[in-house]
């Protein structure tokens, strides 16, 4: 599903959209401001879990496994 809005934006970004589409490196300005959105989605996750992990640090549950593993089970070749 999707939803349409209407965003207004600066006369450079229309043109770079606009550019975009023409030169074929996107399918439609909307391709590309999605694209745009997901990507900054995207990092701002991953802020969010640098944030955790800077907090409560890289640890976690399965660490004990990991190393029980790397002590007992032999190398494949």
């Amino acid at each position: 599903m999707s939803t349409q809005i209407a965003v207004r934006l600066p006369d450079d970004m229309v043109e770079f959209l606009d550019e975009a589409v023409r030169s074929g490196r996107a399918s439609s300005r909307a391709a590309l401001v999605s694209s745009a959105l997901e990507r900054e989605m995207r990092r701002l996750a991953a802020e969010h879990d640098a944030e955790i992990l800077r907090r409560v640090g890289p640890a976690d549950d399965l660490d004990a496994v990991v190393e029980w593993t790397s002590r007992n089970v032999p190398p494949v070749d």
